[in-house]
């Protein structure tokens, strides 16, 4: 659920910055791991499923089709802003929390862009958090990636503490 909650941080803040929907790229956010409970076993479903129980919610199709490529396993490209912002934002989550975690104190709010980017470059940290998509905000989005780091950080320091972080 953290996850969730800084993956709708960073769609806020990106949408802000794009002067998109907030609270449709916020929801889109919150909502895109829906399915995990259900998949966890057997990832090859998930964002399927997820996109499939948000249209059977009656929920925008936008969003729902962010959810349903969000995940790179199933290899269908990003094709709106949304879109994009989303397949990008869900890995940089990983490896912020990754980098505030090895901190003395553990805060987010201790963290700057500057050390993530230091941690985006050791391969061996934060294995999870895919770089190669990270990496994508600027041919996706047209931001720097110190940029997008920044913009990702920012948004999660300021719920800090629903995240415990």
């Amino acid at each position: 659920m953290k996850h969730c909650l800084a993956v709708e941080a960073i769609m806020r803040a990106l949408s802000q910055h794009f002067d998109e929907d907030e609270e449709k790229w916020a929801l889109t956010g919150l909502l895109h791991d829906i399915d995990y409970d259900k998949v966890k076993d057997d990832l090859s479903q998930h964002s399927l499923l997820g996109s499939k129980i948000l249209e059977d919610l009656g929920i925008d199709k936008d969003i729902c089709q962010a959810v349903k490529v969000h995940n790179e396993a199933h290899g269908i490209p990003p094709q709106t802003l949304m879109e994009k912002a989303l397949f990008v934002a869900d890995p940089l989550t990983g490896l912020i929390v990754a980098a505030a975690l090895v901190l003395p104190s553990k805060k987010l709010n201790d963290l700057t862009p500057e050390n993530v980017l230091n941690r985006f470059k050791e391969k061996a940290f934060a294995r999870g958090a895919n770089r190669e998509i990270i990496k994508k905000c600027e041919e996706l989005l047209g931001l720097k990636l110190e940029e997008f780091v920044k913009i990702g950080l920012l948004a999660m320091q300021k719920i800090g503490a629903q995240l415990a972080l």
